[in-house]
């Protein structure tokens, strides 16, 4: 079996050459520096990503695609089960209600629907059990946002040991359903499992998990596609459908998924949570450097409003969070408005899913790895900072790099020219080191012949002038 150390990294953000304009937005956005410019076109490092999604939601023409799976694969099996996520009934307007959202997934074609949060009140249990059992590990960090758990494996790599090693809800919840089903006598290669997506770093987590050899999930689809094919059937549909909806869910399970949804419910300790990847990031670089301590557990979501601001959420965030929150608040109580207990669908002594909630230790995989020796790395890391000295730390990214530091790590690995600073151009201009011709084919070989083409902008700057 290929360790996870040296697996390759899979990938749901793909760049279009042919539509990519060069523009520099996506690089310039990037929180891990995974994005150059090179011949005019954004190239991605891909030992760098995340799959965050940051440069798709800044990208001006579309050239940034989310791939995913062919819808037609659900019929690969005779028994289809949709996961769907609290966050997707959100998207809705208030008008449609759960019940009209389930019947249209069976008329797509679902044979069985489960919402993931029906794993959250076993999790939530079996997290608690295990912050006391591993106390003397501080903080303790939640494995829930994929982005995030890679974040930590390629920008964070001495905290990986920080990080719980339990499965995700979707996961518990898609165990769960196989087993259900297998019981009532299905086959179990009868049974396809999918799972509707808000972001493209869960799609990464099913196609090349992390901690685990094979997840147990089938497929993924787009939520954003899903959410369109619904609304289509909803609305050439003229009479409501009288099935019932999702069944009860807790409070605690619906808005898992939001900021706050697991650190509200860790039992001991300080508990804190933090979404949107940059400030995860100022956080963590504070752990790091031990300028934090005293906290126990940390919920870190890649996204703002975690999951309801993924990339693949048609909705606004903040309308869908209100959503979710007036869900939960109903769903604690009864038609009379006296509080229920909502202990949870999957009963929370399951032996099975016990036995099969574990993940693997969580291997670092730094993007800062220069060499594999140890001496040769050394080296290269003293270049690193001797060219980084010499270079002007505006971080203009004219060069193809998003940072001056990133540029000189670029050269040092052979992958770019300390000539692409526009600034050295100039100092080996004026010192006869440099003539301009040279300089104007460096920036060509950037940002493409079209960006420097001196016959189309020649009349235009005439005008100018």
């Amino acid at each position: 079996m290929e360790s996870e150390k040296n697996r390759q990294f899979h990938h749901a953000l793909k760049f279009r050459e042919d539509i990519c304009i060069g523009c520099s937005h996506c690089m310039n956005i990037c929180p891990t520096e995974a994005i150059r410019v090179g011949h005019g076109k954004a190239q991605l490092h891909a030992n760098r990503c995340v799959d965050c999604g940051e440069c798709y939601r800044v990208c001006p023409v579309g050239a940034i695609i989310v791939e995913q799976d062919d819808f037609e694969n659900i019929y690969k099996f005779n028994t289809r089960i949709a996961l769907i996520p609290s966050v997707f009934t959100g998207q809705f307007p208030d008008s449609v209600g759960s019940s009209e959202i389930l019947a249209a997934v069976h008329d797509l074609g679902f044979t069985h629907v489960f919402e993931v949060e029906e794993g959250v009140e076993f999790l939530n249990d079996r997290f608690n059990e295990y912050v006391l059992a591993h106390k003397q590990v501080k903080p303790l960090i939640s494995p829930f946002c994929p982005a995030i758990v890679r974040l930590i494996q390629v920008k964070f790599p001495t905290l990986v040991g920080n990080i719980i090693l339990l499965k995700a809800p979707v996961d518990i919840t898609a165990i769960h359903a196989r087993k259900v089903l297998t019981g009532q006598g299905i086959a179990p290669d009868d049974i396809g499992i999918f799972y509707v997506t808000p972001c493209a770093a869960k799609i990464v987590a099913v196609k090349s998990p992390v901690g685990e050899e094979k997840s147990v999930i089938d497929g993924v689809i787009n939520m954003n596609y899903l959410y369109n094919k619904i609304f289509k059937i909803l609305r050439q549909k003229k009479d409501k459908t009288d099935i019932p909806g999702f069944s009860a869910l807790s409070g605690k399970s619906v808005c898992w998924s939001l900021t706050h949804g697991e650190a509200d419910h860790m039992k001991k300790g300080r508990s804190l949570a933090i979404d949107e990847i940059n400030n995860v990031i100022e956080f963590l670089e504070k752990v790091e450097n031990e300028e934090i301590d005293g906290i126990d557990f940390l919920e870190l979501r890649a996204c703002d409003e975690s999951c309801a601001g993924g990339i693949l959420c048609p909705g606004n965030r903040f309308m869908t969070v209100d959503k979710l929150r007036n869900r939960a608040l109903n769903c604690g109580l009864n038609p009379g408005g006296t509080p229920r207990d909502t202990p949870g669908k999957i009963d929370r002594t399951d032996g099975y899913l016990s036995e099969n909630i574990s993940l693997d230790p969580v291997l670092p995989r730094s993007i800062m790895k220069l060499d594999d020796n140890m001496a040769e790395a050394m080296i290269k890391m003293k270049r690193i900072y001797e060219l980084n000295r010499l270079l002007p730390q505006v971080d203009c990214g004219i060069c193809g790099s998003p940072t001056c530091k990133s540029l000189s790590e670029d050269v040092v690995q052979n992958q770019a020219s300390i000539k692409q600073c526009i600034f050295i151009q100039k100092i080996l201009e004026q010192n006869d080191k440099m003539d301009v011709q040279e300089s104007v084919q460096i920036m060509k070989s950037i940002w493409s012949d079209n960006k420097l083409d001196q016959n189309s902008l020649k009349d235009e700057i005439n005008v100018i002038n």
